[in-house]
């Protein structure tokens, strides 16, 4: 197929080769995502909807030059013409938080054939709190849980949450120079964190959030009711619990300034106790080396195994949106918008 035919394919497009098919063949769904990284994420979301009836083919949208982001992914679908056989696949970053008030957040709210990871975006679900011991298992292949990932981050997520409100805010109406998504992820990174007492990192951010909802209250007088009303809006709306709220800020901060540091921390004495159990249980000094050498290639990276962790298949957010992806899928009025 010619570059210029497939910069130029539509649902419509693949619906008319679908058709052509042999009546057993199955149908070919193109799901268009943003980066390389979405790839397989976006495949073992799709994968369970396949059957013999249908198939996706996940893929980075291509005109011309190969461009990535959201807005390269969903202006190729509206361009094109999204349908039933032509679908994206998208982080929410806040376009799910600000409810159609950008002209992106209607596009991925409204549009039918644009689905949404509710979080964040994949980062926040790779990093969900349940499925961390288990990463840390991946990597040091020691089974002893020394951090409770699941108090630390509700704790953490019940201290932010007041200052995430304001955050949204400040996007709905129009105010983020006064403070951006940048100056947020600043104030909320726990810094030097001690994996055996983390309390005092946590006061310590308690106290910077404070200061900062100061600021805002202060910088905005009148902006009590409105962001009272966000927030509830968020809570009962939109899903935004308190205890969850590290699965909605900015997904690459969480991953890369918070559970990543972590989870290395964390990682280093499970490998050290482990390390430190061979030298004590082995009879001998060839068995220290073997057993030793056995380990360390068995052993792996954080960032390698955060990035395949799918321990987030029970959260709640994720159900959700496989829901949305079955409910378009059998839909079964012939003029519905999904099949």
């Amino acid at each position: 197929m010619s570059k210029k035919l497939k910069e130029n394919i539509t649902s419509q497009f693949l619906e008319a080769a679908n058709s052509m098919r042999s009546k057993k063949a199955r149908r070919k769904i193109v799901a268009y995502v943003e980066s390389y990284d979405d790839v397989f994420f976006w495949r073992t979301v799709l994968a369970r909807f396949e059957n013999e009836e249908r198939y996706f083919e996940v893929m980075l949208p291509a005109r011309g030059v190969l461009s990535r982001g959201k807005k390269s992914a969903i202006m190729a679908l509206m361009e094109q013409g999204a349908g039933r056989d032509m679908i994206a696949c998208v982080d929410a970053d806040y376009d799910y938080m600000l409810q159609g008030v950008t002209d992106t957040s209607r596009k991925v709210l409204e549009n039918p054939y644009v689905f949404h990871t509710y979080v964040y975006a994949i980062e926040n679900y790779q990093c969900y709190a349940e499925s961390l011991h288990q990463v840390c298992v991946m990597v040091t292949l020691n089974d002893h849980a020394i951090f409770p990932f699941v108090d630390f981050f509700r704790e953490f997520s019940e201290i932010i949450h007041p200052l995430f409100v304001w955050s949204v805010w400040v996007y709905r109406y129009g105010h983020y120079p006064d403070f951006s998504i940048t100056d947020f992820n600043r104030i909320v990174d726990v810094g030097r964190l001690d994996v055996s007492n983390p309390a005092p990192a946590l006061e310590h951010l308690r106290s910077k959030v404070r200061r900062q909802i100061n600021i805002m209250q202060r910088r905005f007088p009148h902006a009590k009711n409105s962001w009272m009303a966000l927030r509830d809006e968020m809570e009962h709306k939109l899903g935004v619990l308190p205890s969850y709220t590290y699965l909605y800020i900015q997904g690459h901060h969480l991953f890369e300034a918070i559970v990543s540091p972590l989870l290395t921390k964390i990682c280093n004495k499970l490998r050290t106790e482990r390390e430190d159990e061979i030298h004590r249980t082995s009879m001998h000094r060839t068995q220290m080396y073997n057993e030793m050498s056995c380990y360390e290639k068995s052993i792996s990276d954080v960032t390698t195994m955060l990035k395949r962790n799918m321990g987030y298949i029970s959260c709640p957010q994720f159900l959700q949106l496989q829901r949305d992806i079955e409910n378009c899928l059998n839909v079964s009025s012939p003029s519905s918008s999904c099949e």
